[in-house]
């Protein structure tokens, strides 16, 4: 593949870092694909993103000289569409998905009213507003309750909350990122999750927290967490779920890749939590774990995302 990779593809800037609070992840994700794409003898040049800023962007884009982005920038700016606009604008291809459905995947609120449109079941929730709300009339939903800002990162100032007196903490918790935040049902079942790559849904994945659910927080660091890869469903069931996140990839025009995670409640039903357009990308990661299983080393799936944003900008 060595010189034939280089010459069809040309430099490739791997974008990286960025703004967000998620950086650290990012960088990560980053390395990883530079190392796997090197071995493929592609020319690689690492971007390291430090900013939104338009023109800082532009400047530090023409310099690399890159004739294709690798987008590993996971949570705002990212994910939401900004980076992409500047690609678009300097008509550099990148991988993953364009500008509009970078930016609805990325607002929770926006992505849950088009799954609830089409259809998808999603978990009742209420948005609240900062500076502008009434915390009263959230007694429908019960508790436990979810907490979240409507565009982060899965993990970013969310709370599970299983008492009322607990809900202002939250609440503030939340309004530090965002200027709009989610309240949602919890709904007790098994946590999975759905790599779609090339509009084909990979095997399902169960992410199984070691603690019990009042332990909940405990999912996101390190360690806490075991995954069943495939999940041990039925195979009605995993098929209904792998359609549910398709469903979901496809209504929001999602590209070359993604991630979604489901609640399967207790009757078999997958609730569509959210959309991962760019997903955790290291040989440990998810989507890559789901790739594994069908056959396509880490490796061969970051060739495979070049490739696809090569056949996008041809369209």
């Amino acid at each position: 593949m060595g010189m034939k990779a280089k010459s069809r593809f040309g430099r490739i800037g791997v974008l990286m870092a960025g703004p967000s609070t998620e950086k650290k992840v990012s960088l990560k994700s980053g390395h990883a694909v530079c190392e796997a794409l090197k071995t493929k003898g592609f020319e690689i040049v690492p971007v390291i993103i430090k900013t939104e800023d338009l023109g800082e962007n532009i400047r530090l884009l023409k310099r690399k000289k890159i004739d294709c982005a690798f987008i590993a920038l996971h949570g705002r700016f990212g994910e939401d569409g900004g980076i992409q606009k500047i690609l678009r604008m300097l008509r550099i291809p990148y991988t993953g998905s364009g500008v509009k459905a970078s930016r609805l995947a990325m607002d929770k609120i926006a992505s849950r009213k088009i799954f609830q449109r089409y259809g998808l079941n999603v978990p009742r929730f209420a948005v609240l507003k900062k500076d502008f709300y009434n915390a009263g009339n959230l007694s429908n939903l019960g508790l436990p309750l979810v907490v979240k800002p409507a565009t982060h990162g899965s993990s970013i100032g969310l709370s599970v909350v299983d008492r009322a007196n607990d809900i202002p903490k939250a609440i503030n918790l939340a309004f530090k990122f965002d200027e709009r935040i989610i309240i949602e049902e919890y709904i007790k079942g098994k946590e999975l999750t759905v790599g779609i790559l090339e509009e084909q849904a990979m095997p399902v994945i169960e992410i199984i927290p070691k603690h019990n659910f009042f332990d909940y927080q405990a999912k996101y660091k390190k360690g806490l967490t075991d995954y069943m890869v495939p999940a041990k469903l039925t195979p009605a069931v995993s098929s209904r779920v792998k359609k549910a996140a398709l469903s979901a990839h496809k209504l929001l025009g999602c590209f070359g890749c993604s991630r979604v995670d489901i609640i399967l409640n207790h009757r078999d039903e997958p609730f569509v939590l959210e959309v991962n357009t760019i997903p955790g990308l290291t040989e440990t990661s998810l989507l890559p774990k789901a790739a594994g299983e069908i056959g396509i080393d880490f490796t061969s799936l970051c060739v495979k995302l070049i490739s696809l944003a090569h056949e996008k900008t041809k369209k």
